[in-house]
């Protein structure tokens, strides 16, 4: 419960006479600039290889793997969240759990290589990153991250758009695409800000999500967060959103959720103090923001971790 996550709508499993094999049975969408491959896993094995020529975005969409990837430590992978594959790097696959009653379901989109530059070069050229040295890039290291409800609703319109039998299907695809790459740059964004690992010091960005995190119990109004990156409140509010995804506003809000979960961890705070604590001021509010948030009310979020 640590993190929201977002699915992505599973799809039709293939009927069982049409399976070609229990292990990773691929189904093929082509388009002019993409490929959507869905694996089906009936069976539980371990270190299955798979590699592609192009990107790869891959999404789960039922079951549960384990990823073997670079030489990083394996991690489950389940739904609600995506990874993205270089070309050419091979990922070994572990299916723990999978049967014929409980398959996993997991899609590749692979991205052509010469569509992601166009896509990149045109994002640099036609909405250019405020500071110097600043870019629209994709970062492999940060591979592994929670779908948000912008990126799920992405790959959710893409899967759609592959499968399509419309003549139209592939401008747009092509629209999307562009879509889902602007997502998984700013989801990357958020999650390197979040773990402490973005490096960019020329990037405004920083320094704001810094004091945001530093002063959640202070009153933050969009004028004071522009000041402090030196912008107009125009220039600042758009800068914001094109970095991160969201709002001032709303990354504050996102923060204060946070806060006040890792505080609901501890069995004795009062949920009034939690409230105040994660910079709310009114305790009704905190309660159904939380609850639109997480799902569940802080009590009983609370209560998750009462042993």
């Amino acid at each position: 419960m640590n993190s929201q996550r977002f699915l992505v709508n599973p799809l039709q499993l293939s009927q069982e006479k049409s399976l070609k094999t229990l292990v990773e049975n691929r189904t093929i969408y082509n388009l002019s600039h993409c490929e959507l491959n869905l694996f089906e896993t009936y069976e539980s094995t371990q270190k299955v290889p798979l590699k592609f020529n192009d990107l790869v975005v891959t999404s789960m969409l039922r079951g549960k793997k384990i990823m073997h990837l670079f030489d990083d430590p394996e991690f489950v992978y389940l739904p609600g969240e995506t990874v993205i594959v270089p070309s050419n790097v091979e990922m070994k696959i572990d299916f723990p759990e999978a049967s014929k009653n409980n398959p996993t379901q997991c899609l590749a989109l692979a991205i052509d290589q010469a569509k992601i530059a166009e896509i990149l070069n045109f994002l640099n050229e036609q909405y250019p990153k405020e500071g110097h040295n600043m870019y629209w890039q994709l970062n492999y290291q940060n591979y592994f991250f929670y779908n948000n409800v912008e990126m799920a609703a992405t790959i959710n319109k893409l899967i759609k758009e592959c499968m399509s039998t419309s003549v139209a299907k592939d401008i747009f695809a092509d629209l999307t695409l562009k879509e889902l790459l602007i997502r998984i740059i700013q989801t990357q964004t958020v999650k390197s800000i979040d773990e402490g690992k973005f490096l960019d010091a020329n990037n405004p960005i920083k320094e704001v999500t810094e004091y945001i995190k530093q002063n959640l119990k202070e009153n933050m109004s969009l004028k004071s967060l522009s000041e402090k990156a030196c912008m107009s409140t125009t220039s600042f509010y758009r800068f914001f959103k094109r970095e991160l995804g969201m709002s001032p506003i709303e990354y504050i809000l996102n923060e204060k959720i946070k806060c006040a979960k890792n505080l609901l961890r501890n069995p004795t705070l009062q949920i009034n103090e939690v409230c105040y604590l994660s910079g709310f001021e009114d305790a009704n509010y905190f309660i159904r923001l939380f609850k639109k948030h997480e799902g569940i009310t802080p009590k009983q979020y609370q209560l998750l971790y009462v042993s």
